[in-house]
């Protein structure tokens, strides 16, 4: 009994197969069957590969010339290929008998009946299986046997497994060496051939001898087609030439095959094709070939393959010598992007910005089926509930370049494009300070020597130079990402964050010789900084880069940032010790922060004196950068000592590492009382620890720790003793503070204020609050606004916060820092109920808060809106 799901194929089987294992049909092995329509005598084979002994009834009808596992079944035992179809889709008369000129799904019925007027009809099941059908016509695709032109590959195929084994051709990341070999070690025949209305039609010709009839001369693309009578030239006439040497004395006409080349193999071509090859141009010989080939990973095989093979083949060299796969971009939840998702990004939307209704239009425009259209709405409603804004060219290059790693998928979120927008503000911002601090009549330096400079900007340009060298390591080595997190980190955390606010107090100062130097320094960061930015930010920097002063020599050879050569590491002004000690600056710099923070001191005018008390060995380090700690961490003034007598009573501490610890005074400016009750907590959970240390160590098999994780728990009890001794002595300082007499707030250093209503318990600092706040957190600071309509919160992830003072004043801050103000409040309305729009002169905020309807209405009535 045989089983199938096509039954109107029967009529060109020419097998029936069984697995060899089967014990039911082993005394069948070489026996044969009779067709039940034609009488055709059909073999009983064995085979392992198609036949599952499991599934049906272990007997497989086979009919290589209608389903592709068939066909190669037929291979593999040499069977007869029998097409029961013409091109219309009707039953011709190979084998099929009375069935002749019907429609296949009308002989599928017809069939059955005939089978069950036999008795040889056994029953239906309903069985699922994969349907192909037309994407156009929906109509069920029909395998068949066609005459088509193939490529042997087999040659082409180890020669380009070669050439990446012996290094000829490197692929970039190394990893996709392994599906190179993959496909090309186990390469098959090429089928080039395409029934298609476009592309680059075959240079095949059929020779037609007149006065012929129909079925000797046979017809091109048909079966009955002859292969011999096909000949191939570049152009018709050479072609006519072979089709008469092939038919001497006779008249011929000749038939071009009306199917195209496969797309890869034209593109194939492309390398020396695009420069008029066959010929030899001047273009041919100087670009082919090339150095580099960049494309995406999931061509590898498809396009990059066929290029070697060909340049190969019909050149005799390679395409080029490198091939980089990039990342593949997906969506923000790592889906590809589908029209039927709704999560396609257009470039020029990201660029340009567009609403959601206009998202929404842009699914019309396609042939998806209306309910594809409003799942795809749904999709772009919650993935883009705003629209996307605009973002411009710069901002998405460098987000794409950012996002990449070698070889890998990428998650694109616009969020993320959005954010580098907001960097090309602060770039530009950035420059506009730097100009305004230059001064009209600033001359650009002809060269800088380190040794005549101070230590923040000899420091500055040993962190540019250090950025050069890696930038241009990593593109050399095409880590793009690696290049795009080096730049920014120069520009934002070493120049932006540090150096620029150095620069501050110089420019304050009286110091002409000082100020020279750091505007020269500050200018060479600038040009050499943008000039290293340009080829991810070309647009910006161009921008930026013909605002600054130049020498005339070097603007009139380089007129262009494009053509200005790009920067090298000079290893003379690389400084790693001084670069430590300035990161190490920076460790203290955020301790003393962060321990601002716990105190409460928010303004700007609240400047306290800090002592650091350090090692010798961090004595060495700290010493010679202190002033730029005080700048950095808005300190009246450092001292760095090496003993903790003599520093004033009540200091708040905070131990940066074993080597240095931090006092800060803050005399007048604290609650005594409540600072005694937070580190008395504190210093019970540091005793507890260190009980639990100590009752750990004090076990029986202690003493079977190894010996580096005794040496560990040493070092934590000394830790814990050093930090209870630093709460001790901060304890006591508050003790004297409290009891001292107070102060007035002229003698603490502070401004007179009006009388403030104390806040409510819950508006109390909370104890060992670090100022990071998370979206939407409200916390409100004694004495510092007003308690019925004052708070922080989070602008985003970081810690942006907003603030509204009794003066009426609003203005947003970066941490414990602020950063500016909302000059000219003009309105305050809610958007939703989770986020409000301030509009002020020149600035426009959403601003996303839970509390979005008391913010409007503390902000309208407090300013006056």
């Amino acid at each position: 009994v045989v089983a199938t799901t096509r039954i109107e194929t029967m009529l060109g089987d020419t097998a029936v197969a069984v697995h060899p294992n089967d014990p039911r049909y082993k005394h069948l092995h070489g026996k044969f069957l009779i067709h039940p329509v034609n009488g055709r005598k059909i073999p009983i084979i064995t085979d392992a590969i198609l036949v599952d002994m499991e599934f049906g009834t272990g007997a497989v009808k086979i009919t290589p010339a209608h389903d592709p596992n068939d066909f190669a079944t037929g291979q593999r035992h040499n069977l007869e290929f029998i097409n029961v179809f013409d091109d219309n889709g009707l039953l011709n008369d190979n084998g099929t008998g009375q069935f002749k000129g019907m429609k296949r799904f009308v002989a599928r019925v017809k069939i059955v009946e005939f089978l069950e007027e036999k008795g040889l009809f056994r029953g239906k099941e309903d069985n699922e299986m994969r349907l192909g059908l037309c994407s156009r016509s929906k109509d069920v695709i029909e395998p068949m046997l066609k005459p088509q032109w193939w490529v042997n590959c087999k040659e082409m195929g180890a020669d380009a497994v070669n050439v990446v084994r012996n290094g000829d051709l490197k692929i970039i990341p190394k990893d996709y060496e392994k599906t190179w070999y993959f496909w090309m070690e186990n390469i098959r025949d090429w089928c080039i051939s395409r029934q298609l209305w476009w592309g680059h039609r075959i240079p095949a010709y059929y020779i037609n001898v007149e006065g012929e009839d129909g079925e000797k001369g046979g017809m091109p693309g048909r079966n009955s087609e002859k292969g011999e009578r096909w000949v191939v030239g570049r152009t018709e006439e050479e072609a006519m030439q072979r089709a008469q040497a092939k038919f001497p004395g006779k008249k011929v006409t000749l038939t071009q095959d009306e199917d195209v080349l496969d797309t890869w193999f034209s593109s194939g071509l492309f390398p020396f094709s695009s420069f008029k090859w066959p010929r030899e141009t001047d273009d041919l010989k100087a670009f082919f070939p090339t150095q580099l080939l960049e494309t995406g990973h999931d061509i590898l095989f498809f396009w990059v393959a066929r290029m070697v093979m060909m340049s190969r083949c019909l050149m005799g060299v390679l395409p080029f010598k490198e091939v980089f796969l990039h990342a593949m971009v997906r969506d923000a939840h790592g889906r590809k992007m589908s029209k039927s998702l709704g999560n396609v990004i257009d470039p020029l939307d990201v660029i340009s910005g567009i609403t959601l209704e206009n998202l929404h239009k842009t699914l019309m425009g396609g042939n998806l089926d209306p309910k594809e259209v409003e799942k795809a709405k749904l999709g772009q409603s919650q993935d883009f509930p705003d629209g996307i804004e605009e973002c411009g060219t710069d901002a998405l290059r460098f987000a794409l370049v950012a996002y990449t790693s070698q070889g890998r998928d990428v998650n694109l979120d616009v969020k993320r494009v959005v954010g580098y927008r907001h960097w090309c503000n602060k770039l530009f911002n950035a420059l506009r300070f730097c100009m305004m601090n230059l001064g009209d009549d600033f001359k650009a330096p002809n060269s800088i020597k380190p040794d005549d400079l101070p230590p923040f900007c000899r420091w500055i340009l040993s962190r540019l130079n250090q950025t050069i060298r890696t930038t241009v390591q990593t593109m050399d080595e095409y880590h793009f990402s690696s290049s795009t997190s080096a730049i920014y980190s120069f520009w934002q955390y070493d120049l932006c964050d540090v150096f620029i606010e150095l620069v501050k107090p110089v420019m304050s100062s009286s110091d002409e010789a000082l100020k020279k130097k750091t505007r020269d320094t500050l200018w060479a960061c600038l040009e050499v900084g943008l000039r290293l930015l340009h080829p991810f930010m070309p647009f910006l920097t161009e921008e930026l880069w013909q605002r600054l002063p130049k020498d005339a020599a070097y603007a009139k050879n380089y007129p262009s940032i494009t053509i200005s050569p790009y920067p090298a590491c000079t290893e003379e002004f690389v400084d790693p010790t001084l670069e430590k000690n300035m990161t190490y600056a920076g460790v203290i710099t955020n301790r003393i922060r962060s321990l601002r923070s716990t105190y409460g001191l928010v303004s700007q005018k609240q400047q306290p004196e800090v002592y650091l008390v350090c090692s010798d060995e961090a004595m060495k380090k700290v010493d010679g950068v202190a002033e730029y700690i005080a700048s950095l961490s808005l300190s009246s003034k450092v001292h760095c000592v090496t003993s903790a007598s003599g520093i004033p009573e009540g200091c708040g501490v905070a131990p940066v590492d074993d080597a240095v610890t931090v006092y800060m005074v803050l005399t007048g400016m604290v609650d005594p009382e409540g600072e005694i009750k937070r580190l008395s907590k504190k210093l019970k959970e540091t005793q507890n620890q260190k009980a639990n240390l100590e009752k750990r160590m004090a076990m029986p098999n202690y003493a079977k720790t190894p010996e580096q994780f005794k040496e560990e728990d040493k070092s934590r009890l000394a830790k814990f003793d050093t930090e209870m001794a630093n709460i001790n002595q901060a304890i006591d300082g508050f003790k004297k503070m409290a009891s001292a007499p107070p102060k007035k707030k002229e003698e603490a250093g502070e401004p007179p204020k009006k009388e403030q209503e104390e806040p409510t318990a819950e508006a109390q600092p909370r104890g060992g609050s670090s100022g990071f706040l998370e979206p939407g957190e409200k916390i409100v600071k004694k004495g510092d606004v007003k308690k019925k309509s004052t708070g922080f919160f989070s602008f985003s992830s970081y810690a942006r916060v907003l603030v509204l003072t009794d003066k009426p004043r609003l203005f947003y801050m970066d941490g414990t820092e602020m950063k500016g103000e909302f000059v000219g409040v003009l309105s305050c309305t809610k958007k939703n109920d989770s986020s409000f729009i301030i509009k002020s002169e020149g600035k426009e905020r959403i601003i996303e808060t839970a509390e979005a309807n008391a913010w409007v209405s503390s902000i309208n009535s407090t300013m006056n809106l």
